[in-house]
Formats: structure tokens, C-alpha cells, sequence
């Protein structure tokens, strides 16, 4: 049997952000299975109040993301629009072909978390897509899709199941890791 990583993400959460980018030095034959959820949705689902709504806890996020990205030496902005709707923006990711994806994923993180850009906005979003080669009609159609609905809160209740509930997750031998702090725990698992 294969051994996988699956990472559950989304678009808004820094800390994601700050994973991903970590994921991308990793060796290419680690096999990661990118798993988009709604975080706004699992976080109902778990009954969690998401810390962008805590101020304390926002002030918290915004200053320990800003020392990862300068440990990490990650370009990172915190974005001034934070929170967004991601719901258009992972569905999206559900709705596009297979090998457009880690274009879009590289694109759409860094617009927000890197260019400090309001990926929610349709104009932004838009000319994001063009840059993906992502047609831009067919996409705002494609995520409107009941099939694609569907998927994103398939995925966002399985993860919930499985007892994720925030983001990033790591799942490697049906073992849970959250927190783009433990990549290497999840890395040593992975070698086991």
C-alpha cells in the first residue's frame, strides 16, 4: 500500500498558508492528497467559534504568523480583508481540472497570504483565473454546480468525522496532526 499525507486546507487560514509553503520543499515522491474543506463549515459543525472572531485570539494569530513567516522566511502579509468568504474559491478548486490545480492552489494562496489581494472579489478572482489558463465563465458556472456543492460539504463533514477541526490538518496513518507546526511529527510518521 501506498503511503499518503492528506491535508486538509483552506484558502483563509494563515496557518495553512504557512504549511503549504512548507509542503512545497518537501521531496516530490511524498504523495500529498490536497483535501479542500470550508473552515467557516467545520467549525459549525464542531461547534468552534473561529479565532478571527475572538479579538484576543486574532491579535494572538496575526503576531505568531508574522514570527513563523520570519523564522520560515516565507513571504507573508497578513491580509487586510481577513477574514473572507472562501466558499467560491474552494469550490473552485473541487470544480477545475486536475491539472490545473497546483497552479491554482500556488496562484490563489499567494494572492492572498502573499499579495494581500481579496480573492473573494470577483474581479480579482477573475483575472486570478486568467493567469490559472482557468476559463472564467465555465468556472463561475462550474461552482454553482449542485455536484460541486455537494463535494465541498461531503468533504468538510467526512473530515469533521474523522475529527478535524481546523486548519491545516494532516491525516498519515489515520493519525491527526493539526498545525503547520507539525509537519516534521507528520513527516516521521510518514517514515514508519
Amino acid at each position: 500500500m501506498t503511503k499518503e499525507i492528506d491535508f486538509y486546507f483552506d484558502f483563509i487560514s494563515p496557518y495553512t498558508y504557512l504549511a503549504y509553503k512548507k509542503i512545497q520543499s518537501l521531496p516530490k515522491d511524498i504523495k500529498i492528497n490536497y483535501k479542500p474543506i470550508l473552515l467557516g463549515g467545520l467549525h459549525n459543525l464542531q461547534g468552534i467559534t473561529a479565532p478571527a472572531f475572538i479579538k484576543p485570539k486574532l491579535k494572538h494569530m496575526i503576531s505568531d504568523c508574522n514570527l513563523i513567516a520570519k523564522k520560515d522566511k516565507s513571504n507573508f502579509i497578513w491580509n487586510s480583508k481577513f477574514p473572507i468568504n472562501s466558499l467560491n474559491i474552494m469550490r473552485g478548486y473541487l470544480y477545475i481540472n486536475v491539472e490545473k490545480k497546483d497552479l491554482y492552489l500556488n496562484i490563489m494562496f499567494d494572492a492572498y497570504w502573499k499579495d494581500n489581494l481579496d480573492i473573494s472579489n470577483e474581479g480579482i478572482l477573475k483575472t486570478l483565473l486568467e493567469i490559472c489558463k482557468i476559463e472564467v465563465i465555465s468556472f463561475f458556472n462550474g461552482i454553482k454546480d449542485t455536484k460541486i456543492k455537494d463535494e465541498l460539504k461531503s468533504v468538510t463533514q467526512r473530515a469533521h468525522d474523522k475529527g478535524v477541526f481546523g486548519a491545516p490538518t494532516f491525516i498519515v496513518n489515520d493519525k491527526i496532526f493539526w498545525g503547520q507546526d507539525r509537519l516534521e511529527f507528520v513527516l516521521d510518521e510518514y517514515n514508519n
